[in-house]
């Protein structure tokens, strides 16, 4: 058994050149892909860049903000983003802190592929409808967090 450690004392500063306030932690890596952890202080920033693999960006607490090509979008824990192989992406915070998790997959997406192994058509899969609701409100305020842990609220 691997038991990979990650959070407070295992992370350390990464990202293209320009990023700053944001430290990380590379939790597995094979040829397949790589998944990492990453943690935004405050005003902290992934300087928007491109690579050639098909990235999930997966907020799981705090909130910030995404970017992907020219659209910028607000995100909180609970959402995730795809970044599109060869496309600019990057990610920020303003007043909070953020942590995600990032799965990145090695190549573009090969969604043309699909129904390939299992003899499907892709064309005949149903697409997945739109997520519906609202962001849910946090259960406490950050005036209640006690940042020594060195987690975001």
């Amino acid at each position: 058994m691997d038991i990979r450690r990650f959070g407070p004392g295992h992370r350390r500063p990464e990202g293209p050149p320009g990023t700053t306030g944001v430290a990380a932690q590379v939790l597995h890596q094979d040829a397949r892909g790589s998944v990492s952890e990453l943690a935004f202080s405050t005003h902290a920033m992934i300087t928007p860049h491109d690579n050639p693999n098909t990235c999930l960006f997966v907020v799981v607490s705090g909130g910030g903000f995404v970017q992907v090509g020219d659209e910028r979008a607000r995100v909180m824990h609970g959402e995730a983003v795809v970044w599109p192989a060869d496309v600019l992406h990057g990610a920020y915070t303003d007043g909070s802190e953020m942590r995600a998790i990032v799965v990145e997959l090695a190549g573009p997406d090969d969604g043309w592929a699909r129904g390939l192994l299992d003899a499907t058509s892709a064309a005949s899969a149903a697409p997945a409808a739109p997520a519906e609701g609202t962001l849910s409100r946090p259960s406490r305020s950050p005036a209640d967090h006690d940042r020594s842990s060195g987690e975001p609220w």
